[in-house]
């Protein structure tokens, strides 16, 4: 049997005693794709982090993580150096914070590239690989910033960063979480082709099943540090032996549920948008991001708005948050301006936010307590001071936490516990209208399935009208009255969510719905239709550059 590429051995990460990974031996083979799977804090990233040498904080580390026999625990600095980027590459979630945004492309990518070619060979190289990973004009790319390229083109330009070094392994560290389904098809398929053509090995992690089935051969689940579950991807998704891996099989299909019950409505138009365009940029750079948008909501609906990056989602809601001024066209939300500052208390109090960034929307320097608090004296200023542990308590155990959490701060609670608390600061207000900015993009099924339902039923509770943002139709489907879906700022489609999925009208909606998992007519398309090849679904296939989206347009969407 062929000996493998990287070998781990029984190996545990602990801090201060307390083990975060524990007992995890994992072989990955040449050209094989393993998928590393769990929930938050599962003890993925830690896993494959340790095989580079970059655990945080110096835990204690026992085991053994060899590549190609040799032993990888205890290098000394300059040894690492000859592993990192040469042997094992990496692609981050993030790849903006991963990439230096006072480098530019060119830059980054030769000096990432092995010695021994001068500075001309090297920039042609580097113009080859970000052709490659199907970027327009390499050659104008390579004069690039970081901060003027799209999502989807910075996770590229990332890839090629990391094949400058021509790695035999890639550890793809949830790579395509924070892209549009779109764009993560695109970026699957290329890292798919590149895995193909280059045969790397490729320890691909996610907490999305269907990806993981999209790219793996073997899947290995996680929960809790310790390894649950290694097995063939078929079998795995048909015949799971785990508990936990069979309920994460069924959290996948959650989402492609109907719809249960409608939320209560009334007759008037709490929110209405007519003409809405929106420009960004000053003078002669001055452009037009979003098209006379046209919407009307009723009080008591959930409308989602749909799109891939670039399309103007975020800047509709910003619009209707007042946050950016319309260059023409009308808002008004609850029969107020947004953009009338003299109102702006009043407004704040009617309509509320839910970012996607739960961490950045936190102060990490202030308790749960101190966060909610402020949210309630802002809504009822006259509230007295023994009351608010009281209200705030009660705050969390709404959205399904305990009040004994009022201590914490924003780092010692989960990316879905911390969601929960935004979304009880922003109650805090009594609003009438919530907008929620993608706010499950980031959390694995099984949380994205609990703060869904939260939010149907606060929406009952409280007959809370709902704008949900997002770019997976298949995540709107169970939440959605209607959906309006964009494209570069214009809106392509405008219909209830039953007819939406059953007869979408546009070419563009039944890419957006092949791309969430969903055919045509609603049905949905389970994770082992990824692996048929030349499916409509099929990731596997060789990768088509896309066209490219405007950096100008990204920046600010």
């Amino acid at each position: 049997m062929q000996a493998p590429l990287l070998s781990i051995q029984n190996l545990t990460l602990s801090y201060g005693g307390t083990p975060v990974v524990h007992d995890v031996s994992l072989d990955i083979r040449d050209g094989e794709t393993l998928g590393l799977i769990g929930e938050s804090g599962s003890g993925k990233s830690m896993t494959a982090l340790a095989v580079l040498g970059l655990a945080p904080g110096h835990p204690r580390v026992a085991g053994s993580i060899r590549l190609r026999g040799r032993e990888l625990t205890g290098l000394d600095p300059a040894s690492w150096r000859t592993v990192r980027g040469r042997q094992i590459g990496i692609v981050f979630q993030d790849p903006m914070s991963a990439l230096n945004p006072l480098m530019t492309l060119g830059a980054q990518i030769t000096e990432a590239m092995q010695a021994g070619r001068g500075r001309r060979e090297r920039l042609a190289r580097a113009a080859e690989l970000l052709h490659e990973v199907g970027l327009p004009d390499p050659a104008r790319m390579l004069d690039r910033h970081p901060f003027e390229l799209s999502g989807g083109q910075q996770q590229r330009a990332m890839i090629a960063m990391v094949l400058a070094g021509e790695p035999a392994l890639l550890i793809a560290d949830e790579p395509t979480t924070a892209l549009d389904v779109t764009t993560q098809a695109q970026v699957l398929a290329l890292l798919r082709d590149v895995r193909r053509r280059r045969g790397m090995a490729m320890l691909f992690i996610s907490h999305d099943l269907d990806v993981v089935a999209a790219m793996a051969d073997r899947i290995a689940v996680m929960r809790h540090g310790s390894l649950l579950e290694v097995g063939d991807a078929d079998a795995m998704l048909h015949a799971p032996r785990n508990d936990y891996t069979r309920s994460l099989v069924a959290a996948h299909t959650h989402r492609a549920l109907p719809r249960c019950g409608a939320a209560r409505r009334g007759n008037g138009d709490i929110v209405h948008a007519q003409g809405l365009c929106v420009d960004y940029g000053r003078a002669r750079s001055r452009h037009r991001v979003l098209q006379d948008v046209d919407l009307r909501l009723r009080e008591g609906a959930t409308l989602g708005i749909a799109g891939e990056s670039g399309s103007g989602k975020s800047t509709l809601a910003r619009a209707l948050l007042g946050l950016v001024p319309p260059a023409a066209g009308s808002v008004r939300v609850c029969g107020m301006d947004p953009a009338d500052r003299r109102q702006r208390v009043r407004y704040a109090r009617a309509c509320q936010y839910i970012f996607q960034d739960t961490s950045g929307s936190l102060n990490p320097r202030r308790t749960l307590l101190q966060a909610l608090s402020e949210a309630q004296l802002a809504a009822e200023p006259a509230t007295p001071r023994e009351a608010l542990a009281r209200r705030c308590a009660a705050m969390l155990e709404e959205v399904g936490l305990a009040a004994d959490m009022l201590a914490r701060f924003p780092h010692q609670l989960s990316g879905g516990q911390r969601q929960r608390v935004v979304i009880a600061r922003a109650l805090a207000m009594r609003p009438r209208v919530l907008v929620c900015d993608e706010p499950v993009s980031a959390l694995d099924a099984t949380v994205r399935n609990q703060i869904l339902d939260l939010l149907a039923r606060l929406r009952e509770a409280h007959g809370l009208t709902l704008l949900f943002i997002g770019h997976d139709l298949a995540v709107m489907r169970s939440l959605a009255d209607e959906i309006l879906v964009l494209k570069q700022g214009q809106v392509v489609e405008h219909a209830a969510t039953d007819a939406l999925f059953e007869r979408p009208r546009t070419a563009y909606a039944r890419q957006l719905l092949q791309a969430s998992g969903m055919a045509a007519g609603g049905a949905s398309v389970p994770p082992a239709r990824l692996h048929a090849p030349g499916s409509a679904h099929d990731t596997r296939q060789a990768f088509a550059p896309p066209a490219s989206v405007g950096p100008a347009l990204a920046l600010h969407l």
